[in-house]
């Protein structure tokens, strides 16, 4: 499946927000997710290239993949 196919179930806005905010509030509300749910989290911050796939391993949910599209990032995680 192609990062463009995916629909979350749930879009989280972090756009103008600066690290580590991002990472806190993908934190906060993939615990409020049920098991298997996407979570799309949208940003304008360069580190979250890094940053999100760095959390994925360390809390064990799936780093799913990201598009970038005029300077925003969609981030996709699926919730372990």
């Amino acid at each position: 499946m192609e990062i463009k196919e995916i629909k979350p179930d749930e879009i989280l806005d972090c756009v103008g927000l600066a690290c580590p905010v991002p990472i806190f509030k993908t934190s906060n509300t993939i615990r409020e997710m049920q098991p298997g749910q996407v979570l799309e989290v949208q940003s304008d911050d360069d580190g979250i290239e890094m940053d999100m796939p760095a959390w994925c391993r360390r809390t064990g949910h799936e780093y799913v993949g990201l598009t970038k599209e005029n300077g925003e990032y969609h981030v996709f995680v699926r919730k372990k």
